[in-house]
């Protein structure tokens, strides 16, 4: 049986987004609107660390150097803090590019990606930044995770497409076309299974892509939901966020789903991850975290 509980963790406007786990055993989530990064623990209080009010963090990820590190889409930064809250925040060559999703790459260095330039960037841990073009202009390229080839994969929200980038001195980029038109992937994760799974934000639909770009897509029950985020869960289910039907989800290697409705009304559930404590958690912008035990 599953059982979900909410802990309020912000005021409802600050807006909790996305949400990580952290090698430090504990729970990190930005706060879009007010310019915040919260910390917590499981059974106690949060603590938040302040930024520029306005600097917008958005995607949040463990770090090869035992720090989070974030993306700052209005304020076109990468940002880095520690358990202990040391704040580092690193400017981009490109002006105006709105960094958004962001993961560790096998190569020991955090790639993100630019949705207002093309673009995805890679971020040293000591701060040196490259970045490199996609071959498709305005196609908003939104999440990125390492898969299981050791290369970086990410969604093309406009584009329509997941893209494949390898993690070398001089990479190669892939895209790989929608079946489903207007689609709009968002939200992307490596499985267990050694595919990669993804989210269509457009079409209420979860994906999957193997290495050699199979795409297989699996309608939801419900395909106006708007599933937003995905985490791989312990047992290789998949985890995702309905940001448009207040629930959280889950489905199958084999494709079957099940959802699970959130306490409050218009929860608008966005983040997800794997909690310290084994359970399901996910980043809700009326201002908690909601805790599904499976």
């Amino acid at each position: 049986m599953t059982t979900v509980a909410e802990y309020p963790v912000s005021a409802p406007d600050e807006g909790p987004y996305a949400i990580a786990t952290g090698p430090d055993g504990a729970l990190w989530y930005t706060l879009v609107h007010s310019g915040r990064i919260g910390r917590l623990v499981p059974g106690q209080q949060p603590t938040i660390h302040q930024l520029d009010p306005d600097c917008g963090p958005t995607i949040i990820t463990a770090g090869p150097d035992d720090a989070m590190w974030f993306t700052e889409h209005r304020a076109h930064r990468i940002g880095r803090v520690t358990a202990g809250g040391s704040v580092r925040e690193f400017a981009l060559p490109t002006s105006e590019c709105g960094p958004f999703g962001i993961a560790a790459g096998s190569d020991g260095a955090l790639w993100f990606t630019e949705t207002n330039s093309d673009r995805i960037g890679r971020i040293a841990p000591q701060g040196q930044v490259t970045e490199f073009p996609l071959p498709a202009l305005g196609s908003i390229p939104a999440a990125i995770t390492a898969g299981a080839d050791g290369a970086l994969w990410f969604t093309l929200n406009a584009g329509n497409a997941i893209g494949r980038i390898s993690a070398d001195a001089n990479p190669t980029i892939t895209l790989h076309p929608l079946p489903t038109e207007g689609a709009a992937p968002v939200g992307i994760t490596a499985a267990p299974d050694g595919a990669v799974w993804f989210v269509e934000i457009g079409a209420g639909q979860i994906g999957r892509i193997d290495t050699d770009g199979v795409i297989t897509e699996f309608p939801l029950p419900d395909r106006t939901a708007r599933p937003h985020a995905i985490i791989a869960g312990n047992d290789g289910t998949l985890w995702f966020t309905e940001w448009g039907a207040n629930r959280i989800g889950a489905i199958t290697i084999d494709g079957a789903i099940t959802v699970h409705e959130l306490p409050n009304a218009q929860s608008e559930p966005h983040g997800i991850t794997l909690g310290p404590d084994g359970a399901v958690w996910a980043a809700l912008e009326i201002g908690a975290l909601a805790r599904l035990a499976v």
